[in-house]
């Protein structure tokens, strides 16, 4: 053991030893979850491949549509996490007893924001009809997103079960439900988009129809999976019946609103993108969509780590050790950086390789290869962001990071983007508009402040810890 130089309180001896055994139990609760997210990001993968094949205006359609959906879904997602530090604390503090009601909880809590969602997506298919699009596109963008909106209640009732097995070390059900997702989507994918066996072809919206039945799948899965292991008997939530109790709900949503505001910062920086450089045409938006997306695969590894993280720093906290959080917290980021060093260079050398494999439109594929060198240059700082706002979280604490971000995403990287990317005529210099690629160039900023500031605000909050449990 040894001081830190600030906080009275000895903390865990820094040792080579000590950082693998931890980055080991970290990885074996994140590699389930890995695979259950590439599984789920493939399903988007298949997508933009399959639709991309069928015609470009099917790809700019689904592109225009998963951007909306994306952004509402992501959302929705850190609205449901306040349901993995407050199970893993009680996990941790081995109030076992107490984990039934929280979830059953979560679970009214997300039927009423999933149903919200579900209207908002509603509503914003109405988006598409003001911008300049092509006919087709337009209403098969619409069509994708009212679609796809009747799979949020269940999604919102996933991501509680999901949070809930994730806090008792219990990640590999999903990872299996999600390899199954995805086999169910690839086949509904190819009936549907290019109308097999007879079945109508509907281009695009053969993706929503196909995402919407894998969405009601992982949630009647999991629900199968949990009822019989015998891991869930202790803290099963459906023993018995209860009603809606507000203020364990209101606690779940102070907890919960400023995840899925943060949420929400992030990906409507990347969503909106698609939405704006729509007017430069279909294959920009294609482009876009490309690099998006296969960042998005990419960026599942420090977001499986970050949601195990999670657990472990709560687990920690509910043992009444703020020095084995602290130490958690810092081998998460270092584990994610290392790994955004490995990936960072894997684009950079085959962007080319990669935008290929999406389309065989050759100026799609050359504007994408461009894109990915942008997506290699933010690697360190998204990886730094999503596991030092996670480690946050896991201290219960949640509007410091969403205030951080809304700066970095609101406040930096999207003005910026809409200068280099639109150059809206109220500018006082003269400039040409860089279109997808000015946008880039802002997630390149807006990343690296948020990584900044909340690496500071890890450091300071968990100092803060030690000081409030030194003797």
């Amino acid at each position: 053991m040894f001081a830190d130089p600030v906080c009275p309180m000895p903390l865990k001896r820094l040792t080579t030893p000590a950082i693998k055994t931890e980055a080991a139990a970290l990885w074996q609760l994140a590699w389930p979850m890995l695979i259950g997210q590439l599984a789920t990001v493939g399903m988007a993968v298949a997508d933009v491949a399959m639709a991309g094949h069928a015609s470009a205006e099917d790809l700019a359609a689904v592109s225009l549509g998963a951007s909306v959906w994306s952004i509402i879904i992501v959302t929705l997602m850190g609205v449901m996490m306040s349901v993995n530090p407050t199970v893993a604390h009680h996990v941790g503090a081995e109030e076992h007893h107490l984990i039934p009601h929280v979830v059953r909880q979560a679970l009214w809590k997300a039927l009423g924001v999933g149903v919200v969602a579900l209207l908002a997506a509603q509503a914003s298919a109405l988006i598409f009809d003001v911008m300049q699009l092509d006919p087709a596109v337009r209403d098969m963008a619409k069509a994708f997103v009212q679609v796809t909106s009747f799979a949020l209640p269940a999604f919102a009732c996933y991501r509680v079960l999901y949070g809930y097995s994730a806090s008792l070390n219990e990640t590999k059900p999903m990872m299996v439900i999600a390899l199954l997702a995805l086999g169910i989507n690839i086949l509904l994918n190819w009936l549907l988009i290019y109308g097999k066996f007879g079945l109508p072809r509907l281009g695009g919206v053969g993706c929503a129809w196909a995402t919407l039945v894998c969405v009601w799948f992982n949630l009647l899965a999991l629900l199968w999976w949990m009822k019989r292991s015998p891991v869930y008997r202790q803290t099963w939530p459906f023993t018995r019946y209860e009603a809606p109790h507000g203020p364990e709900i209101r606690k779940l949503l102070q907890i919960g609103l400023p995840i899925g505001v943060t949420y929400f910062a992030e990906s409507s920086a990347f969503g909106l993108i698609a939405l704006l450089v729509a007017e430069f045409g279909a294959a920009e938006v294609a482009a876009h969509q490309i690099a998006l997306n296969f960042s998005s695969l990419v960026f599942m590894v420090p977001l499986s780590l970050s949601v195990a993280l999670i657990t472990r720093i709560g687990h920690a906290l509910g043992e009444g050790d703020p020095a084995a959080a602290r130490f958690r917290a810092w081998v998460g980021v270092g584990v994610s950086l290392a790994f955004a060093m490995v990936s960072a260079t894997f684009i950079a050398l085959f962007n080319h390789q990669i935008a290929a494999a999406y389309t065989s439109d050759a100026a799609v594929a050359a504007t994408a290869a461009h894109l990915l060198i942008f997506a290699a240059l933010f690697q360190l700082s998204d990886a730094t962001q999503v596991s030092t706002s996670s480690a946050i979280r896991g201290y219960k604490v949640t509007r410091p990071p969403m205030v951080i971000h809304m700066a970095a995403f609101w406040g930096f990287s999207l003005p910026l983007g809409c200068i280099l990317g639109l150059a809206p005529d109220w500018l006082p210099w003269q400039q040409e508009p860089m279109a997808a690629q000015g946008f880039w160039i802002s997630l390149v900023v807006g990343l690296t402040v948020a990584a900044l500031g909340l690496t500071w605000f890890l450091d300071r909050l968990s100092r803060r810890r030690l000081l409030r449990h030194a003797p």
